[in-house]
């Protein structure tokens, strides 16, 4: 299975808009007006792609979304605001779609205006070169400090009807959503409400997207797109097919969400910290986030150090619950706190090992209560500092 989904087309060109060249403008074209939904950066400074796409999908259809690398269009102005709005226009007129139609997302450096000249003129190869096929060149083309291209897909029925979904993201550095520099685009053919679609969605980021953390900070430029172009066929929705439409817009995202930490910015090493016997599930988020975004953690992680005196005191400056006395700890299967007191040396020596891994599970058992919650986070490693210190120059 591809990532073709029926009534959309996408492309990529090099526009330019990058320092170092390659792929970096990006289009998705729905052949008839799609079913939209979307979630933005909660960031009080929000770009102005952002702004202007908050107000274009307010009537639940688009059939269009633009997206740029390389320049985030943020803190900009009001000379931005004109390039995000003439960016639509000119996509609009070239689609014979209204502006209105056009969602537009951009990434890259904040303060800088975009290049516009260079924008038009790569409208019209852009729009030549849609395709069916095109999705992958599309998920090159929003990368900046991405090492790899980020697609998931998932196939399922309802109505009795099969169904796809197909999800780009990017997304590497600036990462702890409630919503983080990343931008993910959704496809689907599936029939479906609006309402459903944008709850579904807001669900499914929650669950996934909201629980990735690379550095614990939250960008201008956060956004997530769904669109569905109602091809399938399928009719009004079951309970069921509205269970297994969740499931697989979920199953997406959290595979977008994983990869999002494992290309965590000079990162070597993926980390789940489960975080369980909460009090509340609130606070079991808090918990396991407070352990994920931990500078000290982090960097513990990446020297292969089981230090799990770093993750006590993140849990106790966390804001929760919790009773240093009933504290347990594991590096995967490997105990190495038990009722918040080291299990030894040898312990340590066999977690250490878990941690040569490319990935592992740093588990946290509060005993206080019945809830549980997860992050994905990864190491903070010498080239995350290079490569942030280096990113504008």
């Amino acid at each position: 299975m591809g990532y073709t989904v029926q009534g959309f087309k996408a492309s990529a060109v090099a526009a330019g808009l990058k320092n170092k060249g390659g792929l970096d403008l990006a289009l998705i074209h729905a052949e008839n007006p799609a079913t939209a939904a979307g979630v933005f950066t909660t960031n009080l400074v929000k770009a102005a792609p952002v702004i202007l796409s908050m107000e274009h999908i307010r009537d639940g259809k688009a059939r269009a979304i633009i997206a740029n690398a390389g320049n985030a269009n943020a803190c900009t102005g009001l000379q931005g605001m004109q390039d995000a709005q003439q960016t639509a226009k000119s996509v609009s007129k070239r689609l014979a779609i209204s502006p209105q139609e056009v969602l537009v997302a951009s990434t890259g450096v904040i303060g800088e205006t975009l290049n516009m000249n260079a924008l038009e003129k790569s409208l019209v190869p852009l729009v030549a070169s849609l395709s069916p096929d095109g999705f992958e060149d599309a998920a090159k083309a929003i990368m900046t400090t991405d090492s790899f291209p980020k697609m998931a897909r998932f196939e399922g029925v309802a109505g009795g009807r099969p169904f796809k979904i197909a999800g780009m993201a990017k997304g590497a550095g600036m990462i702890m959503p409630n919503m983080a520099t990343m931008l993910s685009f959704i496809l689907t053919d599936i029939s479906i409400e609006v309402a459903v679609l944008q709850d579904a969605l807001r669900e499914g980021v929650e669950k996934t997207f909201n629980r990735t953390s690379v550095d614990g900070d939250t960008s201008t430029n956060d956004t997530v797109f769904a669109l569905a172009s109602g091809m399938a066929g399928n009719g009004a929705l079951s309970q069921e097919d509205h269970a297994e439409f969740l499931s697989g817009l979920t199953r997406v995202m959290d595979d977008l969400a994983q990869m999002i930490a494992r290309d965590g910015e000079g990162a070597t090493k993926f980390v789940t910290v489960e975080l369980r016997g909460a009090v509340s599930a609130p606070e079991a988020l808090a918990g396991a986030r407070t352990v994920a975004n931990s500078a000290l953690v982090k960097t513990a992680v990446y020297g292969r150090d089981p230090n799990w005196g770093r993750i006590m005191a993140a849990l106790g400056r966390a804001g929760i619950s919790m009773e240093e006395s009933l504290t347990d700890i594991w590096i995967d299967d490997v105990q190495i706190v038990k009722g918040g007191l080291g299990c030894g040396k040898e312990a340590e020596k066999r977690a250490g090992e878990r941690m040569e891994k490319d990935a592992f599970v740093i588990i946290i058992e509060l005993h206080l209560g019945g809830f549980s919650e997860k992050m994905y986070t990864c190491d903070f490693s010498h080239e995350y500092v290079s490569i942030n210190a280096d990113y504008r120059t």
